[in-house]
C-alpha cells in the first residue's frame, strides 16, 4: 500500500476555494478502485495549513488516479491558488 499526505499553504482570500476544490477531489477520489483512503485535513492551530491523506492499493491504482480527468482538474485548480508539497510512503 501507498500513503500520500499532500501538504496545502493557502492564503486567506482563496482558502475557502481551496477547500472546495479539495472536497470535490475527495469526494471523486473516493470512489476509485484501489483507494483505501482519502481524507482531507484542517490545521486547529494555523488556518492557511490543510492537508490530504491518501491511502492506495498499489502503484497502478495510485497512476490511475493521477490520470483521471478529476484529478488534473482539481489538483490544477488548488496548484494555481495555493502551494502543495508531497510525502510518499510505502507501507
Amino acid at each position: 500500500m501507498l500513503r500520500l499526505n499532500c501538504f496545502i499553504k493557502v492564503s486567506p482570500e482563496n482558502r475557502e476555494k481551496v477547500i472546495e476544490e479539495a472536497k470535490a477531489l475527495v469526494e471523486a477520489s473516493r470512489k476509485e478502485e484501489g483507494c483505501k483512503a482519502y481524507d482531507l485535513f484542517e490545521s486547529a492551530t494555523i488556518p492557511e495549513h490543510l492537508m490530504i491523506c491518501e491511502t492506495w492499493r498499489d502503484q497502478a491504482a495510485l497512476d490511475a488516479h493521477t490520470a483521471s480527468d478529476h484529478f488534473s482538474k482539481h489538483v490544477g485548480a488548488m496548484r494555481s491558488l495555493a502551494e502543495m508539497s508531497l510525502d510518499k510512503m510505502t507501507l
